[in-house]
């Protein structure tokens, strides 16, 4: 409490000379049985873009905020509260871990706004319901259910008192972005949920986005739903150049396609969304980085991408791997990267919450069954945290997983994880035998590409 208090002075005395512009807001609160040591708040204009803010041990925390937006999402453990807070100005927010939606309580300069959005939230589940049941729907009925979803958010917002009309202006046009990226998002959800792959709404189902105009900084700013339906325009652009020119590949296909918009703010916003993690993914990061540095004009975001192509340089094909060493041995003891030298070691690095990471596991058993015999150690290295220490535990019993079976010492603040600059899993690593980098981002088990990257290697 004393620490807002100094921060509440501060601020206080900053806004005594209006000829300084106060570039960062106030955050305090106290979250009642957490198990969290600590808090993680993201930009939702950009979710890299974010702050850990450690819990004292009442579970009490304060700390300032200068991310560049005005709107924030707030972790806590697999909770997450969505935040205005512009420049200038402070929130406090309570809440029981355990019963978050019952007990959150939220005070500040913003008062009116953030409880908007936590009545917005908990109106939009009770509307939505089940999802696999809303995207099961046929058309009309879906159409029919998400635009009550609409009506409803949009009667609430008009029925707040104390919410500025600029806000709600921006959030009316927020709502119906919202309706739109359900629409947008029918043909694959409806696909998934019905296991019909090759289900294609009808003509005239995305009528309603038709003249979408997908350069309008303020609502680019504003809304989550408008920046992902920007997003999604762009994809299906991106997709139509590779369908007309093969050798392009996806990720570069869709870099030269942000770079073909007029606003720069949107393109250095996208730009650097797709690159803080596809540039460790990417198979051209040549190409990917050229196209990427020569269109950015943000000078801090391109400094974060400059430090981690030279970061992603320092991984090539031949240099020496970076190193885990005592990661615990789920069949005993401990193991490290050096006790493995003299094999090839192929690398899992997974996590038991992770559905990409488990619809490997069949695959990856395959190629283990197939390359037994040969200088190959199979490695997977969880990433898990403390409290699913026994679900990973449980896991390799119960999916009878083979290889070797190690847990990270620190998830993905484990010095090895940091190293290879991971920001998503399931990513896959081949050393060679002397313990050089054979590739930093090797084909995964269920692509056919592994398979002939092992045999030429002779083993």
């Amino acid at each position: 409490m004393k620490k807002f208090v100094l921060l509440l002075a501060i601020i206080t005395m900053v806004s005594c000379e209006p000829e300084k512009k106060v570039d960062y807001a106030l955050i305090s609160g106290k979250i009642e049985n957490t198990t969290a040591k600590k808090l993680t708040v993201h930009s939702q204009l950009n979710w890299g873009n974010k702050k850990e803010i450690t819990l004292s041990e009442d579970g009490s925390f304060a700390d300032t905020l200068a991310l560049g937006t005005d709107l924030y999402v707030l972790r806590e453990n697999n909770n997450m509260s969505e935040l205005y807070l512009p420049n200038g100005s402070e929130l406090n927010i309570t809440y029981d871990s355990k019963k978050k939606d019952s007990t959150a309580q939220i005070t500040g300069s913003n008062n009116a706004v953030n409880n908007y959005i936590l009545q917005k939230g908990k109106l939009a589940s009770d509307l939505m319901g089940d999802q696999k049941e809303m995207f099961s729907k046929n058309e009309a009925d879906f159409k029919e259910h998400v635009l009550k979803i609409k009506v409803g958010e949009e009667d609430l917002i008009n029925n707040t008192d104390g919410i500025s009309e600029d806000f709600k202006t921006k959030e009316l046009k927020n709502i119906k972005y919202n309706y739109l990226s359900f629409l947008k998002n029918y043909k694959s959800y409806h696909g998934y949920y019905t296991k019909n792959r090759e289900f294609e709404p009808s003509e005239g189902f995305l009528s309603d986005l038709e003249g979408l105009d997908i350069e309008n900084e303020s609502d680019f700013l504003f809304s989550q739903s408008y920046r992902m339906l920007v997003g999604s325009e762009l994809r299906d652009k991106s997709n139509d150049l590779v369908k007309k020119d093969s050798t392009i590949a996806r990720d570069i296909a869709y870099l030269k396609t942000i770079t073909g918009l007029k606003s720069q703010k949107i393109k250095n916003n996208l730009l650097y969304a797709d690159a803080q993690y596809g540039i460790t993914y990417t198979e051209d990061l040549e190409d990917y980085y050229s196209i990427y540095s020569k269109n950015s004009t943000d000078e801090v975001n391109n400094a974060k991408i400059d430090a981690e192509y030279k970061k992603i340089m320092s991984l090539s094909k031949g240099n020496p791997s970076p190193k885990f060493t005592d990661f615990e041995n789920n069949a005993g003891g401990t193991k490290s990267l050096d006790d493995l030298k003299g094999k090839y070691v192929y690398i899992d690095v997974w996590a038991t919450w992770c559905g990409p990471c488990i619809a490997e596991i069949p695959s990856l058993k395959k190629v283990e069954k197939e390359f037994h015999d040969k200088n190959i150690e199979f490695v997977s290295i969880s990433i898990d945290t403390e409290k699913d220490y026994e679900k990973w535990k449980k896991m390799i019993v119960d999916r009878e997983l083979g290889g070797l079976q190690l847990m990270a010492d620190n998830n993905w603040d484990s010095k090895f994880i940091q190293d290879y600059g991971i920001k998503g899993i399931p990513r896959f690593i081949l050393i060679d035998p002397q313990g050089n980098i054979v590739s930093a981002n090797a084909p995964r088990p269920s692509d056919k590409k592994l398979v002939e990257t092992l045999n030429d290697l002779n083993l």
